[in-house]
């Protein structure tokens, strides 16, 4: 929502300003330029762009209305974390097979529905659970190795859609020039017109450079950049669970695991020590009336 915010205010800013300077709305008004400048920035895009960006870049443009990712968000995965390596210790790896062939309906993982919805982090972890519940013989390095190279080849493929934005915010003021170049085109095909059809033809150009340029450095860059932080924000988050994985996998003190893990996170998502430690003992309270 922030973000349409934003926009809002470059818009008002850059138009309340031309107001109090004198302007009139309907000058800004040209279909032409509107159609060159958008017919050819989303040509270019269509040629630049593999179908797979495409369809990832529609699919995290809604992400730019919703809000980043809350401390309850990551106070959720330290207790998904908290849980199984609480399970592994007492009833061994073989006891979270059940949890990881049907996740959606695991008792487990369906407490937690920011991870739920979330089926990328949802997969990392599952898939995750798999290999080390198949009994392949994996060092603590070997597996290290393995969930960043998966980390790594997501991060790669979620950045391409911000990246393929950014390109497009570069080519914006160039494109809006071609279109004050083709205005000025047209303006000199009345040049032996009244001096008001002349001028009326130039302001009609400047408008095309002056899109272009607003959608670039205004729009479109902004977006870029904004879907790039949310992609390094959900990398934090897989780190987060990449760190629980490998702690399940070393056997590691279940409390000791998620405090280590929640001492990774940036400082204003970052759970409370106390908060952590009282949701995992509510868990095991719950836990134990439960057996």
């Amino acid at each position: 929502m922030l973000a349409l915010v934003g926009i809002f205010v470059v818009l008002v800013s850059v138009i309340g300003g031309f107001l109090l300077a004198g302007g009139a709305i309907p000058v800004l008004f040209q279909p032409a330029e509107f159609l060159v400048i958008g017919g050819a920035a989303l040509g270019a895009l269509l040629v630049g762009t593999p179908p797979s960006v495409l369809r990832n870049l529609i699919t995290q443009l809604p992400r730019l209305i919703r809000g980043g990712r809350s401390e309850r968000d990551y106070l959720d995965i330290l207790l998904v974390g908290f849980e199984l390596l609480t399970i592994a210790r007492r009833e061994g790896l073989v006891a979270l097979e059940k949890h990881i062939e049907d996740p959606l309906q695991s008792p487990l993982f369906s407490k937690y529905p920011s991870l739920i919805r979330d089926r990328r982090a949802l997969t990392f972890v599952t898939d995750t659970l798999e290999l080390l519940t198949s009994g392949m013989k994996l060092g603590d390095h070997e597996l290290g190795e393995l969930l960043e190279a998966d980390l790594h080849v997501r991060k790669e493929e979620e950045s391409r859609p911000s990246r393929a934005l950014l390109t497009l915010a570069d080519a914006l003021p160039g494109l809006g020039i071609v279109a004050a170049v083709l205005g000025i085109v047209v303006t000199m095909g009345h040049i032996d017109g009244p001096p008001a059809e002349i001028g009326r033809h130039v302001g009609a150009a400047l408008v095309g450079t002056f899109l272009g340029v607003l959608l670039s450095y205004g729009v479109a860059q902004p977006m870029g950049h904004n879907l790039a932080a949310k992609v390094e924000e959900d990398q934090v988050y897989l780190q987060v669970l990449r760190e629980l994985m490998l702690s399940l996998h070393k056997g590691a003190n279940p409390a000791a695991a998620v405090e280590l893990a929640r001492r990774s996170l940036p400082v204003e998502v970052r759970p409370t020590s106390a908060a952590l430690s009282e949701a995992c003992r509510a868990l095991k309270q719950g836990a134990s009336a439960g057996g």
